[in-house]
């Protein structure tokens, strides 16, 4: 019986990864470097709402007549 070894052709390495991680560094930087001067300022700005409700206002009489008289 015969035997068959069917082996692939070599693949040449790609020497590319070096490249991508300093493309992905450099991008990363890019980010970092623009949310530090348009981000950081905006998040500052924003601090608290400040919101002014009025106070209630409630009107008490100083004498207040309970004895409810009712006619039929």
């Amino acid at each position: 019986m015969t035997t068959i070894v069917n082996n692939p052709a070599p693949v040449q390495e790609q020497s590319g990864g070096a490249v991508t991680v300093l493309i992905v560094a450099m991008v990363f930087v890019g980010l970092a470097a623009l949310f530090y001067f348009y981000g950081m300022p905006a998040i500052r700005r924003m601090g608290t709402t400040q919101i002014n409700v009025p106070a209630t206002q409630v009107i008490i009489p100083e004498k207040i007549d309970v004895n409810v008289s009712q006619t039929k």
